[in-house]
């Protein structure tokens, strides 16, 4: 059985002093409360499960402002409110003596009106082929449905989208976080800027990479500028397809990002690696993103996406990673870094509740302690 030292070795992510490398990775579970996206006791319940001393969890993805929705039960952070229920989350993960960051979502043109209060959703171009493609689809109150037409910025309303993220950004510190990270990966907004399958623009935000990534570029430095660099990471996607991506030469185009985000002095860099597309497992190995990507990024690097616990392990003892996020493990296993570091074994998750309203599959799984108390 292998061990797992460089798994449970110190570490820091920019001040944050973690005392184990096992991050849980930003989830979207659904269950915020509705209309409004506000964080409630149930939500504070699973977080508070899965806290641990010393660890960090990185948030569900939360949308900016009320255009930006595009999944049913997503929580906010554009709202008193919703600043409130936050801070009861942050604060019971605090008592555990862990970390938490919030991760910062506009979903672009992967929306409907009757999840944006009623305005059309939003891309880097227009791509009818997008929403008319039956396989993508998206969470609303009447069930699953295709995303509404969608339409292209204007340079104006960038920069109005820009302050939005830093809006939220303030209203993340408000609510008692330790640091921002922006979703920039799985086909939203900032990803439909990035990859030229979906930016289309022949001004200053689309054609060339350095046009591709400003946005990227433009939001990071305004997140920044609330926190200071080292309490901001970035999550993006190399090579994902999910949500209708594509790039023509995603090599050049992802090793240009790592190397302009490496010059800011971010807390970390998060990676999502091929191996999972969505919710579904495809079948490569190793950790193909990081290790293309580790020469042109020299920060503290992160990625999630199929890891078990011998691979995590390897990952970090031979340099390729600092630290691993775990998902789907995360949803079964409360204790997860208790026990992967006792080797204890891991229960089995259900898929069939990732997405639906309510505790079960959420936070009715049991920790190892509380299963071998029954016993």
């Amino acid at each position: 059985m292998t061990d797992h030292k460089a798994l449970f070795s110190p570490t820091t992510l920019g001040p944050l002093k973690l005392k184990h490398r096992v991050i849980m990775a930003p989830l979207t579970r659904s269950r915020s409360i509705q209309l409004d996206s506000v964080p409630g006791d149930l939500m504070r319940e699973y977080y508070e499960q899965r806290a641990s001393d010393g660890g960090l969890i990185i948030s569900e993805a939360t949308n900016i402002s009320l255009p930006s929705r595009g999944w049913l039960g997503a929580p906010g952070l554009y709202s008193d409110q919703q600043v409130k229920g936050w801070k009861q989350v942050v604060s019971a993960v605090h008592a555990k003596g862990g970390h938490m960051f919030a991760q910062l979502w506009h979903t672009g043109r992967s929306s409907h009106i009757a999840m944006t209060g009623g305005a059309t959703p939003v891309s880097a171009s227009v791509d009818s082929a997008y929403w008319m493609n039956p396989n993508h689809l998206v969470s609303v109150p009447g069930g699953w449905v295709q995303p509404s037409p969608h339409r292209a910025l204007s340079v104006e309303e960038i920069a109005a989208i820009v302050q939005d993220y830093l809006e939220a950004a303030k209203r993340a510190m408000d609510a008692g976080f330790d640091g921002v990270e922006l979703h920039a990966a799985n086909g939203y907004l900032v990803d439909q800027f990035l990859q030229d399958g979906s930016n289309k623009r022949t001004d200053e935000y689309g054609g060339s990479l350095e046009n591709r990534t400003r946005l990227l570029s433009e939001i990071v430095r305004g997140l920044s500028s609330v926190w200071g660099a080292d309490r901001v990471a970035v999550r993006i996607g190399p090579y994902g397809t999910w949500n209708g991506m594509a790039d023509s030469n995603p090599d050049a185009l992802f090793a240009r990002v790592a190397r302009e985000l490496d010059q800011i002095g971010l807390a970390y860099l998060h990676l999502i690696e091929p191996r999972v597309s969505g919710s579904d497992d495809v079948k490569t190995s190793g950790p193909l993103a990081a290790e293309r990507l580790r020469p042109y990024y020299k920060g503290k690097m992160i990625a999630a996406g199929g890891f078990e616990p011998n691979t995590a392990e390897y990952a970090v003892s031979t340099g390729i990673l600092d630290a691993v996020a775990f998902g789907r493990y995360f949803v079964s296993n409360p204790d997860l870094p208790r026990r992967m570091a006792d080797q204890l074994e891991l229960a089995s998750y259900d898929r069939s509740t990732f997405y639906t309203f309510d505790k079960v599959g959420y936070t009715d799984y049991p920790s190892h302690a509380a299963v071998a108390a029954a016993v």
